[in-house]
């Protein structure tokens, strides 16, 4: 959720942590603040501010006022407590002799915060990263070192989080922790970062460590040492970011989410070419083999969000194609509802920033119970790749907007791969229809770049309805599973209530919520159920809604009842989720700007949930 960083170097640390930060924003906007080290005086200045960051790079002087070279900052998502400056974090004990900022949550904060009132501490806001800091001081002031002081302090801590923290007794160094929350360690020639995700150092630089799951890191400017919680040293090997850094900017486009939008050809055709070699599907670097999916008889699909809707898109898929029974969970649900797992079963986790704690907890209990993980995910090294038995890695490159567009399609095309090579091994499929399958998905990256070129339509009727109190999607088979993911997108970005049904349960009491002008968006790309659909939106139309239709070019009859109609090419059935997802992301989209909203940081929401 929130978003760390922290330099130390030759350089002014205010203005890269600054900068760091507002690639970050999209992780947290409620409050912003950054602790430097003043090498002049030795004092720790912290400056935090409510809002958006813009309130303290104006506060700052965008980093001048805040002289030295050795800092941590921080951009918050608020938990516990309220938007303010008071709970703002970086954090600190009464002298300021440690400071530290905190993404994660403290589960049992309130009784080591009594422990530590029993102590003397006192403590002056709502968070539970205020116990953290006064924590890892009680430590100190017995131990007099910094790593024993963390490491006692990590042994007590319950819950996840991932910490960066000054000590001022010692001027030349950073500290850093995690556990369950993301954070790497970047290296640059003139000094050294920390950060909670690739985008903040970008452009200081591409090498980095991963630091893992209760560990700590010791920082200097040119050297990075890592521990375990037993104060054991351990080796690391750097890694390379492939990520461009102009990737992670605007590059014209007025808000991440449209850029993001439009990069969908790229993405998709990127992931498709990393696991198609001359008309064969390789998963040779995913460590999948022909055998091993062969014996397969169940999947399991675990996700959070609009990855649990491509969860639900592939059951269809693979139940279809590939002849294999798939359960579908909501990973928030699965972790706690002791799922029984069959022999000769594999589990996929699907996240975007594999980082999401509710399937990571669920990656981590399908391992207690013995079944291999697959994780499907975006991010090189992050913790669901690093966990998991084998990894297909999804090549969108870096997401900024906290609605996802680009991440999903990518995603999607991951389980298209897996679905077909699974049919093919199972010997569900001849080896003309794998090509005839294999030959269709390459056509996709042109046809979504064809929906993109007609999206001043989407435009116009978006326009129409910004004001809309209600808008329904309905669909059946894979059109249902669009249609959630296309409410989603409607609900999260433009704040207006929007759900999406199965057409065939509208009968069921949905139908009750229809009023005179109510917008109902059909989604009718599944040719042997496109009649039964249209069925569902005249029962709609004749309670007083307005349609807008949604189908492949082609199913002209549409418009004899909808009010308004949108178009996309024709595909394998299979594959129309991955067009008939881009109006629906154009019309969130263009609902949101049309409000005025903030289209890539929406009210209550972060990019990645790193915190149950």
């Amino acid at each position: 959720m929130c978003g760390i960083v922290g330099y130390i170097g030759e350089a002014q640390a205010a203005p890269i942590l600054l900068a760091g930060l507002g690639k970050l924003e999209y992780r947290g906007y409620d409050s912003a603040g950054i602790a430097v080290r003043d090498e002049a005086t030795g004092k720790i200045e912290i400056v935090k501010e409510k809002g958006r960051l813009r309130a303290l790079v104006e506060k700052t002087d965008n980093g001048k006022a805040v002289p030295g070279t050795c800092g941590i900052g921080h951009t918050r998502w608020a938990t516990h407590g309220e938007p303010s400056a008071q709970n703002a974090h970086p954090h600190c004990t009464e002298d300021r002799s440690v400071v530290l900022v905190h993404n994660g949550i403290i589960e049992n904060y309130q009784e080591l915060k009594e422990k530590l009132l029993k102590s003397g501490y006192t403590f002056y806001s709502q968070t539970d990263t205020e116990v953290a800091v006064k924590l890892i001081d009680y430590y100190y002031k017995k131990t007099g070192t910094p790593l024993e002081a963390i490491s006692r302090a990590m042994l007590r801590i319950r819950g996840s989080y991932a910490f960066g923290i000054m000590f001022h007794d010692y001027p030349g160094k950073l500290f850093a922790a995690r556990k369950d929350s993301p954070l790497i360690i970047g290296v640059g020639e003139h000094g050294s970062l920390i950060a909670s995700d690739v985008p903040a150092i970008l452009d200081q630089t591409r090498k980095v460590y991963y630091i893992g799951n209760l560990e700590i890191a010791e920082i200097t400017q040119e050297e990075v040492h890592f521990y375990n919680i037993d104060r054991e040293e351990l080796q690391k090997d750097l890694v390379e970011i492939k990520w461009d850094a102009k990737a992670a900017e605007k590059g014209g486009f007025e808000h991440f989410m449209l850029k993001e939008i439009h990069e969908q050809p790229k993405a998709v055709k990127d992931t498709i070419n990393a696991y198609v070699k001359d008309g064969e599907i390789v998963f040779s670097q995913v460590g999948l083999s022909d055998e091993q999916l062969k014996n397969l008889e169940r999947i399991y699909i675990v996700a959070c969000g609009s990855a649990y809707h491509v969860g639900m898109s592939a059951k269809y898929i693979l139940e279809s194609l590939a002849d294999i029974p798939v359960e579908v969970d909501l990973a928030s649900e699965f972790r706690y509802r002791d799922p029984k797992l069959i022999e000769n079963s594999m589990v996929i986790v699907i996240s975007q920033s594999g980082e999401t704690a509710d399937s990571l907890a669920a990656l981590r209990l399908s391992k207690e119970k013995g079944r291999p993980v697959l994780g499907i995910v975006n991010v090189i090294g992050s913790s669901i790749a690093r966990e998991s038995d084998y990894v297909l890695y999804t090549y969108a490159g870096p997401e900024i907007s906290v609605a996802t567009t680009k991440a999903y399609s990518t995603q999607l095309v991951a389980m298209y791969l897996l679905t077909i090579q699974l049919a093919k091994v199972k010997d569900k499929i001849t080896e003309e229809r794998e090509a005839e399958l294999l030959t269709e998905m390459a056509t996709l990256p042109d046809k979504i770049q064809r929906v993109l070129e007609d999206k001043e339509r989407i435009q116009w009727f978006a326009s129409k309805y910004a004001n809309a109190k209600d808008i329904f999607f309905i669909g059946r088979g894979l059109d249902y599973a669009i249609s959630l993911e296309g409410s989603l997108k409607m609900k999260e970005i433009s704040y207006i209530h929007s759900e999406a049904y199965a057409a065939g349960e509208l009968k069921h009491g949905t139908i009750s919520l229809i009023e005179d002008g109510t917008l109902v968006v059909g989604v009718l790309t599944q040719q042997a159920l496109f009649e039964k659909t249209v069925s569902n939106l005249v029962e709609v139309k004749s309670r007083g809604a307005y349609l807008m239709g949604l189908t492949s070019y082609g199913n002209y009859a549409v418009e004899d009842t909808a009010d308004f109609s949108v178009y996309v090419p024709k595909t394998e059935q299979y594959f129309m989720n991955s067009l008939a997802i881009v109006p629906l992301q154009l019309m969130g989209y263009y609902v949101s700007v049309a409000k005025g909203l903030d289209v890539d940081k929406p009210r209550n929401l972060a990019k990645s949930v790193t915190v149950e």
